[in-house]
């Protein structure tokens, strides 16, 4: 029995509020905050709506950590579910922080000025979280998150060691738009749009790889055949959870992201960045100074409106290969290679029923309710600032399964070391 404060009230908000509601049991009391209490307020009408449960809204800006502070003081929450926008991440830390309360994100931190992110900064906070004696989870989405506990699922049950990682993204389904992104745009705009890069090892050392971004001439993709989607063309993206998997799974060789995009997205991203439209820096507009993207983001359709009429499904997972030690003998000890897909397959459809959003907003937002009531329950115990593979994988899918992501474990080929290369390039150049 606890009370959750959840900042962020766009469509993965929503789906966390509606599933703290659905876990009355555990989430006693649920605050809702965002910049503006109109959309807080619509979604309290619709969980009671839905429900029956009743929350309780309020307005805050989260990049300011003393506002934070005075709300947390306020709700007197256990644990704060952070679903706002990225460059937030470390304001809202701080503020947990500052009262001794849980953190959990989605997404980590980025400066708003600058297309980049990366886990140093909130890694910087390790000491801190651990001195406090509160735990803070990173990237407790579903990519990064779920992907992150289906890599440790897998070390954990059929592996000792892992040696290849390919993580695949598929949105196989239609919202009946010409352009629309399914999350904010300023978020997945700069991510598409950033230079590409993979991990493999060369003989002994590792290393990141780059190649160039998605919509650039020399991208890498290939056709891959998802379930239930078919097939589908998937280009290398750099993901966040990336960066701690590689830290954190043994004998790592190859880790690489894919995610499935059309011509015609593609197409709209690189009529955007020519004429300038996604910029992120100001620009001079009769007298002011506007940033491109925001405007981009005013222009575009809210992606919590195209739930209502969103078809298809998503399906994400990864494609592992691994070894397993075997019995041993006087002479040595046998080692089995294999290779498994696990993955999970979401109906846009079926989350608008539930709880009326899309399945992308769905999958990021169930997790980090279950993450909070994992912290809540005792399952995951400890002090400090945790990436979701290095702690313990099988309750937290448990209990995802029951709150309508289940997962399917198959066996598979690996894929290729030089997938989606062209043969001019799949040998790395001698100095």
């Amino acid at each position: 029995m606890a009370t959750v404060l959840i900042i962020g009230a766009g469509g993965v908000g929503s789906v966390t509020a509606h599933k703290c509601a659905m876990n009355s049991r555990v989430f006693t009391k649920i605050h809702l905050a965002s910049r503006t209490i109109a959309k807080p307020n619509a979604i309290k009408k619709d969980i009671k709506k839905r429900w029956g449960v009743d929350i309780t809204t309020h307005v805050v800006d989260a990049d300011k950590a003393k506002e934070v502070i005075a709300l947390i003081r306020k709700t007197k929450p256990e644990a704060v579910i952070n679903v706002a926008l990225p460059y937030q991440d470390l304001s809202i830390m701080d503020a947990c922080l500052a009262t001794g309360v849980h953190y959990i994100d989605t997404a980590n931190y980025e400066p708003k000025d600058e297309a980049h992110f990366e886990y140093s900064w909130q890694w910087a906070y390790r000491n801190k979280f651990k001195k406090r004696g509160v735990m803070a989870i990173l990237g407790a989405g579903f990519d990064p998150g779920v992907t992150n506990a289906y890599c440790a699922y897998m070390l954990k049950k059929y592996f000792d060691k892992i040696r290849f990682v390919d993580i695949l993204d598929a949105n196989a389904g239609s919202h009946e738009k010409a352009f629309a992104t399914n999350f904010s745009p300023e978020i997945n705009i700069r991510e598409v749009t950033q230079e590409v890069k993979h991990w493999r090892k060369i003989k002994r050392a590792g290393g990141w790889i780059k190649t160039p971004p998605v919509m650039n001439k020399g991208s890498v993709h290939f056709s891959f055949n998802y379930p239930v989607a078919g097939p589908r063309e998937s280009y290398l993206l750099f993901h966040e959870e990336m960066e701690s998997l590689v830290k954190n799974l043994p004998g790592l060789e190859r880790m690489r992201f894919w995610m499935t995009f059309s011509e015609n997205y593609l197409t709209h991203l690189r009529v955007m960045e020519s004429i300038g439209i996604s910029r992120i820096d100001p620009v001079d507009f009769k007298g002011e100074k506007i940033i491109p993207m925001e405007f981009l983001k005013a222009l575009l359709p809210d992606p919590a409106s195209l739930a209502k009429k969103y078809t298809g499904k998503t399906v994400i997972g990864c494609i592992v290969t691994g070894v397993k030690k075997g019995p041993s003998t006087s002479l040595r000890v046998k080692k089995k290679e294999s290779t498994k897909y696990i993955y999970n397959v979401s109906d846009h459809a079926k989350c608008f029923r539930e709880v009326g959003s899309q399945a992308i907003s769905y999958t990021a937002g169930v997790p980090p309710v279950i993450a909070a009531m994992m912290i809540l329950q005792g399952k995951w115990k400890g002090a400090g600032v945790f990436n979701v593979e290095e702690l313990d994988p099988e309750p937290f899918l448990k209990a995802l399964a029951r709150n309508g992501l289940p997962f399917k474990v198959v066996n598979h080929r690996p894929l290729p070391t030089y997938l989606g290369l062209p043969a001019s390039r799949q040998t790395p150049k001698k100095k």
